[in-house]
């Protein structure tokens, strides 16, 4: 019988297990990115349709006509797949150290952060510079006001809102509308 095979850094991160970040293989993925990134965030006046071409060398999936305004910010880049009509407004920040998907047809304000990565809440664990990551699931249909910060591990429901500001740190049910820190559920006025 053999031993099974080690799993990489890289792949811990990914599947959400703990893991040490200062690995060469992360390193240069994320080198890869701040070029990728240097490049797309001098693109702001080029027209929408060249920076998708761009997003496609990089992200996981980009529906069509999805637009992410620069500047625009994220860990690896590989880890991002994002559906047709998505639309990102300036300065938003994806830590995607594991997978973050958004739905078609979704719109963030400026100044976003969707926040995968996480650390341990045990004090030796965090000395010895160990991190994990939690998914991030964005629906369809969703509004994500500016500023708002989603944190590791969130859920957000098709058609929910999220008020500008708003911290979400647990899951969104579908139709809902959050805001404030922590983000809670009020009820929709017409």
């Amino acid at each position: 019988m053999t031993a099974k095979a080690e799993r990489s850094p890289k792949q811990k991160m990914i599947a959400g297990d703990l893991y040490h970040p200062d690995d060469a293989e992360l390193a240069a993925d994320l080198r890869t990115c701040q070029v990728w990134l240097a490049r797309y965030n001098a693109m702001l006046g080029r027209p929408a349709d060249e920076r998708r071409v761009v997003l496609r060398e990089i992200f996981a999936a980009v529906g069509d006509q999805a637009v992410i305004r620069p500047p625009f910010h994220c860990d690896y880049g590989f880890n991002i797949s994002i559906g047709a009509n998505v639309f990102l407004n300036f300065n938003c920040l994806i830590l995607d150290c594991t997978t973050v998907t958004i739905g078609d047809r979704t719109q963030i304000g400026p100044g976003v952060q969707i926040l995968t990565a996480d650390h341990p809440r045990e004090a030796e664990a965090r000395e010895a510079g160990m991190e994990f990551a939690r998914p991030i699931a964005i629906g369809r249909n969703v509004w994500i006001g500016g500023g708002a910060l989603i944190l590791p591990g969130v859920t957000v429901g098709d058609h929910a809102i999220i008020g500008a500001g708003a911290v979400v740190t647990r899951d969104v049910a579908p139709g809902a509308t959050v805001v404030g820190n922590p983000a809670r559920p009020v009820s929709r006025k017409a």
